[in-house]
């Protein structure tokens, strides 16, 4: 059995050129985060949590400091290998759907496994099973502007699926919605990492949702606080 973390992070610092000097965002923040394990990231607006949550998706790229899954330092991989990399391991969900409307549910959940080269057939299987999964298979072919805002974010938690990543990062992922639709989310999460053992690292304001995670750490002024 492999008890190491999944994901190691390591002393991140991220700064932005200011007038006069460096905004250093994130000061040195370490954790790790366990197979299976749901971590939420809390702490006021502008404290460095969604910055955190771009480099431990390799969305973004740490001034210094290194993020390991599984052991290797994907901080050393190049721009291509690390959108390889990404597309295959690791599952977003954010405030805003980002949605394509121009497509229906179901494209939108077939996109990463076609972006990734997947046979059609085998994509849209995949998408048709977790729709199905989150009660939406009678929707799939309704376009994004004809559905509500839990379902688009239901569709948007398909599509951060669709390629069976080994966690998933949502950043707000129920700051857009009202508290009954906002508490269907939450299960639904919470659903994921009990029956698939999905990894999850969640920024919330939510209280509901920040409670029910296994465990949570405070991002103050670009650190980890106690």
């Amino acid at each position: 059995m492999n008890n190491a973390p999944l994901v190691r992070v390591d002393n991140i610092r991220k700064g932005f050129p200011k007038r006069g000097g460096v905004l250093e965002v994130l000061k040195g923040v370490s954790f790790t985060l366990g197979r299976g394990e749901m971590l939420g990231v809390v702490g006021i607006s502008g404290a460095g949590k969604t910055t955190l949550l771009q480099i431990v998706g390799t969305l973004d790229r740490a001034t210094s400091g290194t993020v390991e899954y599984d052991g290797q330092d994907v901080s050393a991989l190049s721009d291509d290998a690390l959108a390889a990399f990404r597309n295959r391991t690791v599952g977003f969900v954010f405030q805003f759907h980002h949605l394509l409307p121009e497509f229906d549910a179901r494209e939108n959940v077939m996109l990463p496994c076609l972006i990734a080269g997947m046979d059609r057939g085998e994509a849209g299987a995949r998408a048709d099973r977790l729709l199905r999964d989150v009660g939406l298979s009678e929707r799939s072919s309704h376009r994004v502007g004809e559905l509500s805002g839990g379902e688009q974010q239901r569709v948007a938690v398909c599509r951060a699926l669709a390629m069976d990543p080994a966690v998933l990062l949502a950043d707000e992922p129920t700051g857009n919605l009202d508290r009954e639709t906002a508490s269907g989310v939450v299960d639904l999460l919470v659903a994921l990492n009990r029956e698939r053992g999905l990894s999850l690292v969640v920024v919330t304001h939510n209280e509901e949702l920040a409670g029910r995670m296994h465990r949570t750490i405070k991002i103050d002024d670009g650190r980890i606080v106690v």
